[in-house]
């Protein structure tokens, strides 16, 4: 079984997305913990939104532009078998523009 990151990208951000009223807040949670019944034991970490970061080099540091909302963890036997478990994913239900990256997790040599 391999360890995958999935990010969710979306051009609105995450305060923006949460400046709703608690009725379209509350169909949100409830689409999110129907996928996450149906993903069962494939979650590793749920994730969580992500808010507004920092882009650091070498250099120093500047204002993140990057569109990355929130982040999970999942478990499974392939990166097909993922995309397969984000297909009808809630994340697409969010305003704008939105998209999902799953990126797989490498062992590191010797441990």
């Amino acid at each position: 079984m391999g360890k995958y990151l999935v990010l969710y990208r979306a051009a609105v951000s995450t305060a923006d997305q949460m400046n709703v009223p608690p009725e379209q807040a509350q169909a949100g949670m409830d689409l999110w913990m129907k996928w996450a019944e149906k993903a069962g034991s494939s979650i590793v970490d749920l994730g969580m939104p992500l808010g507004e970061g920092k882009h650091i080099t070498a250099g120093g540091a500047s204002d993140s532009t990057a569109d990355i909302r929130g982040y999970s963890v999942l478990e499974a036997g392939s990166l097909e078998e993922v995309a397969s478990l984000l297909k009808d994913h809630p994340h697409f239900h969010t305003p704008g523009e939105s998209s999902i990256e799953v990126l797989e997790f490498v062992a590191i040599p010797g441990m």
